[in-house]
């Protein structure tokens, strides 16, 4: 019963992933073929050429997809949960305590997160546009329309978030079934036609294709490129649906139909080369292009949702670590814990999709701009599993370097080609992931900057307490928790209390929360509490970096010795601190203001940790950095 039960959950999860996981790359097609033969790359539609770049587009596939990331990248997965920001913990969990390299490897892992959002923008405009374009086809008059529907698409995708990954990947899960079964059907009708086209399967044919480019070979891989965008979705949404459901939906439905209908694409072009202006569109019967523009509009709606999703996931990962701002996180699904909806992210994404789409107004400019985004996070994925293979599998130098050198070198190639394309949109994701960098370590190091400042005057917690007993200050039956970054130094808002209320509660928690580099932390390790004396406990609360913290519950089921926490005698004690910036501070007096205006707008330490609020006394306090 059990084993009949988990493999109807495997099935769920194989058709969510299908639904969301693989509609990025799943709609590559649509734009692929005709990228890589417009004019920007001057590459002759010849036979050679023709079969050379299916090639191509083929061993990319085979390469980057099959062989790094579903057969090596889905294995460093840190507790279940993948992207880029997870696979940085682990890689700086593993490689030692050498600070060097910690601060390298987290540069890299923060600008690679900044590319993934720079690449959640792009992928929505870039998919709902070239579906959307399939209407000139069938009226050109229809061509106005494109830019109004393409809009309305977005707002209702992004509008549809709320209601959860898990929801939207049942709803459109079938849908791209059928899509992949289409572009599987029609690949197969042409290949049919022009069974030559098969000898794209031979390696040879795309080497000998690159090493014909010359120096035009950057333009041609960088083309090439737009057929593996969404690999790095396969990674960031394995905390959604799981490594064997992302690599039964690969190798059993998505890479075959995939294949087959770059090689009817290429069949097609070497029976008709005018289809060459739009070869995906026109594989089909005329009286065929509605229902498939209709098919090819849904199925990249569902494309933009495998960003989208691996974009919430990213934002909780660097929230845990400390690299954002305090944001609402919600739970959309009881049964799998890493389906969350980020509602700020979620309208963000939208404003910067919207400008976007308005900005680039067609498929064609915004691919120029696209595979930066995607090359780059692609080549710091690499780097970082290197230090899992090396320091958390335990393999010798020469087996790490060898399974991640030659991705390397091809991921070092895609980044390369993509940037010739810079000063024609490319500039847009970097521009972006440097602004989102700079956010990013701003928030981080400002942290750290303000609970120095706070704690550093503040006494020892032993020593007060060993003070306090001497002292005959009133003591009232209750409960006080206080929360503290530093659980050794007197809370700021414990000071406050007696300084201004001038009494003692009978019990105090003096409780601090800590995110480990894991995704989540057993319960037997999730409490450390130590006693003072005098009535005071310092409680430690641990978390992964995937988990939501709720501090009443965790309390409850905690068990603690000498007492019990009743939430109607208990309060809990929040200091906030109000940032003020000024000249002579450890950070430019730009990057201080930046700081100062997140703190300002950072979300409640009340609703993050789930406390209830009417047992909430909130103590401000002023701090100069």
């Amino acid at each position: 019963m059990s084993n009949n039960i988990k493999s109807k959950s495997l099935a769920a999860l194989t058709l969510g992933a299908i639904g969301v996981v693989y509609g990025d790359i799943g709609t590559s097609p649509l734009y692929t073929i005709q990228v890589i033969f417009s004019e920007a790359t001057g590459i002759a539609l010849n036979q050679a050429n023709i079969i050379g770049a299916i090639s191509a587009v083929f061993w990319a596939l085979m390469l980057v997809v099959m062989l790094k990331y579903v057969i090596l990248v889905l294995r460093a997965d840190n507790r279940g949960e993948g992207g880029v920001m997870a696979l940085l913990a682990l890689a700086i969990s593993s490689s030692g305590s050498a600070p060097n390299r910690k601060k390298i490897l987290m540069a890299l892992g923060v600008f690679g997160a900044a590319l993934f959002y720079g690449d959640s923008i792009l992928t929505p405009a870039i998919s709902v546009l070239s579906a959307v374009e399939g209407m000139e086809l069938i009226k050109p008059e229809l061509s106005t329309y494109v830019i109004p529907i393409a809009l309305t698409i977005l707002i209702s995708l992004f509008a549809v978030q709320k209601y959860g990954t898990n929801t939207v990947g049942k709803f459109f899960g079938p849908i791209v079934i059928v899509w992949f079964a289409t572009l599987g059907i029609v690949g197969v009708h042409h290949i049919l036609q022009n069974p030559v086209i098969l000898n794209a399967l031979n390696p040879i044919y795309a080497f000998h294709f690159l090493a014909d480019r010359g120096t035009g070979v950057f333009l041609a891989v960088g083309a090439v490129t737009l057929a593996i965008t969404g690999a790095e979705a396969l990674y960031a949404d394995m905390g959604h649906f799981g490594r064997p459901a992302i690599r039964i939906a690969w190798t059993c439905l998505v890479f075959p139909c995939l294949a087959l209908n770059y090689l009817g694409q290429g069949a097609l072009l070497l029976t008709t080369p005018a289809a060459v202006s739009n070869p995906f569109y026109l594989s089909f019967p005329q009286e065929w292009l509605i229902p498939v523009v209709v098919l090819a509009t849904m199925a990249t709606i569902i494309a933009s949702q495998a960003v989208i999703s691996g974009t919430y996931s990213i934002t909780q990962q660097a929230i845990q670590l400390g690299f954002l701002p305090r944001m609402q996180i919600l739970h959309t699904s009881a049964s799998e814990s890493g389906q969350i909806y980020v509602p700020a992210i979620n309208w963000l994404l939208l404003a910067a999709v919207i400008m976007l789409t308005i900005a680039f107004q067609n498929s064609s400019a915004i691919a120029s701009a696209y595979g930066i985004a995607v090359t780059g996070t692609m080549l710091i994925t690499t780097i970082l599993t290197y230090f899992v293979i090396r320091h958390n599998w335990k393999y010798p130098v020469w087996l790490a370097l060898s399974a991640t050198i030659a991705f390397f070198a091809l991921d070092l190639l895609l980044l390369t080609s993509c940037s010739a394309k810079f000063f024609k949109g490319g500039w847009f994701p970097i521009a972006l992931g440097i602004s989102l960098v700079t956010i990013m370590w701003t928030w981080k190091q400002g942290r750290e900057i303000l609970l120095q400042h706070i704690h550093e005057d503040d006494p020892k917690l032993e020593d007060f307490v060993k003070n306090i007993t001497r002292d005959t200050k009133a003591r009232i039956e209750r409960t006080a928790i206080f929360l503290c970054a530093n659980p050794d130094t007197v809370p700021q808002a414990l000071m406050h209390n007696l300084k201004h209320n001038q009494v003692l509660h009978q019990t105090n928690l003096i409780l601090t929360v800590e995110f480990a580099d894991t995704p989540t932390v057993e319960k037997e390790q999730r409490f450390a509490i130590k006693e003072i004396g005098a009535g005071f406990w310092q409680v430690k609360l641990h978390y992964g970096f995937m988990e939501t913290p709720n501090i009443p519950k965790a309390l409850a089921e905690s068990n603690l010795v000498g007492f019990s926490i009743d939430p109607f005698t208990t309060s809990y004690f929040i200091s906030r601190e109000t940032v003020i910036s000024g000249p002579g501070g450890k950070m430019a007096k730009w990057r201080d203001d930046l700081f100062a205006l997140m703190s300002r707008n950072a979300g409640s330490v009340v609703g993050y940790f789930n406390i209830p609020s009417n047992s909430v006394i909130e103590l401000g306090t002023r701090v100069h950095i």
